[in-house]
């Protein structure tokens, strides 16, 4: 996937309705009524949804007699799934050294494995 392609499906998957559209095409092919119907908007404006998407790849339009339908395209949504998949080993190593450094002893606190004697508790102090 080319950067203009990149660019095309993320710019498509920005906004909401176009996602609710995507879903509703992960259960099967639909018309442009079908697919307009849970949202308040008129059809030019599904339409209009519906170009953008097609435009990215991400759907695909048939013929069957008098209506078009939408039918989800897969390979770029399972595209940029491995271009996001190409990042997530430096989010889990950002992950691990946080966790790491979360999970060590900080040398400005002492370390405590009772919390009933750990600095601050009102429980410590004798009256």
């Amino acid at each position: 996937m080319n950067s203009d392609e990149l660019d095309r499906a993320f710019a498509a998957l920005a906004d909401p309705t176009r996602r609710a559209i995507l879903a509703r095409l992960a259960t099967g092919e639909a018309t442009v009524n079908q697919l307009a119907e849970p949202f308040d908007m008129t059809q030019p404006s599904i339409s209009k949804h519906l170009k953008v998407l097609e435009h990215a790849g991400l759907i695909s339009r048939g013929r069957a007699a008098q209506t078009r339908p939408c039918r989800l395209e897969a390979a770029p949504l399972q595209q940029i799934a491995q271009w996001v998949h190409l990042y997530t080993s430096l989010w889990e190593a950002s992950f691990d050294r946080l966790d790491a450094f979360l999970q060590a002893p900080q040398p400005d606190q002492p370390h405590h494995t009772n919390p009933a004697i750990a600095p601050g508790n009102p429980h410590d102090q004798q009256q």
